[in-house]
């Protein structure tokens, strides 16, 4: 399964301290559990044949492995402290997906 979370930063925060939060600490926390085959964070550049703004600032992309685990994972002290911190610095929306195969 993949979860897409988008979001942008909440007002007053930087991108720099949410760049520097997200290498720092959501990234590689967030890589390390057994639950996650992959975990990326993009930031939008455009929208594709346009000039308007996106309307989203930032996409998470995360590939579950499984997910009986990732509930176990995200209810540690530790993924409440950074599931905390995020929640902080973004207004979010999360998006769990199935694939649509031929």
């Amino acid at each position: 399964m993949h979860i897409f979370a988008v979001f942008n930063l909440k007002p007053g925060v930087s991108e720099e301290d949410y760049l520097a939060w997200a290498r720092s600490t959501d990234l590689p926390t967030v890589n390390a559990l057994p639950s996650i085959a992959s975990f990326r964070v993009f930031r939008t550049t455009g929208v594709m044949g346009s000039d308007a703004k996106p309307p989203f600032g930032y996409i998470e992309v995360l590939e579950i492995a499984d997910m009986a685990q990732f509930e176990k994972d995200v209810s540690t002290a530790a993924m409440g402290e950074v599931a905390a911190a995020f929640n902080n610095m973004v207004e979010v929306t999360f998006l769990t997906t199935e694939e649509v195969t031929a």
